[in-house]
């Protein structure tokens, strides 16, 4: 497998010269002081290094060797806890943070970009600060002072870990079924009980404590979902000076033996009156961890999008390097008894697919990365409700969207490599193992369908859907002739979406089933319109300057290709859509 080196080059294109987002930046108060251009440049140039010569080498050997398990201890994989270490003395754990706990307080569209960096150079690993982070976040924005102070700074520091306790054996998706309970005691803590499963980092040797999140119900609770709270539960307790104090009463019951991500720890972990404290209000869980949903969703997406750009960077330096056959036209080398199989018609279709579905999506996760940092810090009340809003609608589009499209992407890779993707030597097979998980946790992609069509544009009237549609067409109703080549087919995509969502919620209202029958089709054509404005608006810089440098002449063809051959897409997935949901029940279950 090639080494992987950090795309930093592609990463400051979509940033500075698509986005303008040190623009952004500048307008909103809580960054204006912290990141600029050149701060953000130097950020991401550190994180290449680290990621590229620290941890990818760990990648397969992680891989191979895997977490075990004796007795409730669980082990990393060898050169993980040094790693760790590194990665965290450099602040990368708490690259997002607040600084007033001790994090690096930088937006979400660069700490996207480090995210993408990361888990490119090893999955596995980069799951243990991702969870931490996303603990960070509810910690940070539901928790009361006391809390935040006592943990928030060891854990931005990376010296304690977080993980999220939502899934039990009965209850996924359905967390309003969830049996874990919370007992109140008189000094104002809670006694935790219950299993849960698939938690992902609750228990290794890389730091001295690691601090759970566990959703459970208390004594009184409501029925549903809105008797669920959140409770901060540390794996061992804290004393009142800040030092480590005695174990808590949780363990790890085992840990799971997985198709991929194998150095990821992903453990069964019980709780036995283990002491915690309320995050938040009682009955109020949902929405504390949601708060972390919305980035670690993106997160997810990103970790498709990181697997699709090391299977490129692989799949490329083989195409140029190996020979097989002459190329149609006749020999292009010469000198060889054979030409590199870049020549070949079918190899150069999947390498520009996975060319343009890489490229477009890292456009796509830093767009909405911007809009995520526009709710956050935005001190305009309209501004930041429309950020909201299309944060809530984009947000199941890059988790679903972005995973269906690195499953295909790193496929594509293995593909490339014939035989010798099959086998284990060259990388390639580890990374589609590894990317299956990305369409199943933190809400399958089928469940991320559901909730684009039935929350955020059924639910929503069309509402939060109107604002993307908008900004699209303002785009091309502005866009200069010379762009008609990308301009052209992005109107017919987005008035072939818009007719689409039109035509969806009028089924519904006769139809219950007509949403759920549609969302998977519906969310892939969302996803494929959004990629086009994503292109568009790329092809449009890079038009500019393509006389420059071959980077922008490399961009439009991509572009081209992504117009050509990818966007024709939609099309079929629109029939699917339009015929609706009689032939989902034309069978009992019997006939299955």
């Amino acid at each position: 497998m090639a080494d992987y080196k950090a795309p930093l080059r592609d990463m400051r294109f979509v940033l500075n010269e698509v986005f303008a987002v040190s623009k952004l930046w500048a307008q909103l108060p809580g960054l204006a002081e912290v990141v600029d251009e050149d701060t953000a440049a130097a950020i991401l140039e550190e994180a290449g290094k680290v990621t590229g010569g620290t941890i990818a080498p760990l990648n397969r050997s992680g891989d191979e060797q895997g977490c075990s398990w004796d007795n409730g201890v669980v082990s990393t994989p060898a050169g993980f806890l040094q790693a760790y270490k590194t990665y965290a003395e450099g602040g990368w754990v708490g690259v997002g943070g607040d600084p007033q706990f001790g994090g690096m307080g930088m937006p979400k569209a660069i700490s996207a970009q480090v995210e993408e960096m990361v888990n490119s150079a090893n999955l596995s690993f980069g799951l243990y600060p991702m969870l931490t982070a996303g603990a960070c976040l509810s910690i940070n924005a539901h928790a009361s002072e006391e809390l935040k102070e006592r943990y928030l700074p060891n854990m931005y520091a990376g010296v304690w870990a977080g993980s999220m306790c939502l899934t039990e054996p009965h209850a996924g998706t359905d967390l309003g079924i969830i049996r874990t309970k919370a007992e109140p005691q008189a000094d104002g803590s809670y006694k935790i009980s219950g299993t849960k499963i698939f938690i992902t980092g609750g228990e290794h040797d890389l730091t001295e404590n690691i601090i759970h999140l566990v959703l459970a119900k208390l004594p009184d609770a409501p029925a549903g979902p809105k008797g669920i709270s959140l409770f901060l539960v540390p794996k061992v307790l804290v004393n009142a000076d800040g030092s480590l104090g005695e174990k808590n009463s949780l363990s790890c019951g085992s840990i799971e033996h997985k198709m991929g991500i194998k150095a990821s720890a992903t453990c069964v972990m019980n709780f036995d009156g283990a002491t915690g404290w309320i995050v938040d209000a009682p009955n109020k869980g949902l929405a504390a961890m949601f708060t972390m949903m919305n980035y670690e969703r993106l997160g997810v997406g990103i970790q498709g999008l990181s697997l699709g750009e090391r299977s490129y960077q692989s799949a490329v330096e083989y195409a140029r390097e190996r020979i097989q056959s002459r190329a149609p036209t006749g020999p292009v080398a010469k000198d060889k008894a054979a030409d590199p199989i870049i020549v070949h018609p079918d190899v150069r279709r999947m390498l520009l697919t996975m060319k343009a579905l890489n490229e477009g999506g890292r456009a796509f996760s830093s767009y909405v990365a911007m809009q995520l940092d526009t709710a956050k810090y935005s001190e305009d009340p309209t501004t930041r409700k429309r950020a909201e809003e299309l944060v809530a609608l984009l947000t199941p589009v890059a988790k679903a969207f972005l995973t269906d499209m690195a499953l295909e992407t790193t496929v594509h890779g293995q593909q490339i490599f014939g035989g010798h993707g099959y086998i284990r030597e060259w990388g390639q097979e580890q990374l589609v193992r590894d990317c299956r998980i990305t369409q199943i946790y933190e809400g399958t992609n089928g469940i991320q369908a559901l909730d684009l069509v039935g929350r955020k544009v059924i639910g929503s009237g069309g509402a939060f859907y109107k604002h993307f549609a908008d900004e699209i067409k303002a785009f091309t109703d502005s866009a200069d002739t010379e762009l008609a080549e990308f301009v052209e087919p992005l109107k017919a995509a987005i008035a072939n979406l818009e007719q689409m969502t039109a035509d969806l919620l009028e089924r519904a209202k006769v139809n219950p089933n007509e949403a759920g029958a549609a969302s998977v089709e519906y969310l892939q054509v969302f996803g494929y319109t959004a990629y086009a404005y994503m292109w568009a608006l790329m092809a449009r810089t890079a038009l500019a300057k393509q006389a420059e440098d071959d980077f922008y002449v490399s961009k439009l063809g991509t572009a081209r290709f992504f117009f050509a051959r990818i966007l024709p897409r939609i099309h079929s997935l629109t029939a699917a859509v339009k015929a609706g949901s009689e032939s989902l029940y034309l069978l009992d279950a019997a006939q299955f």
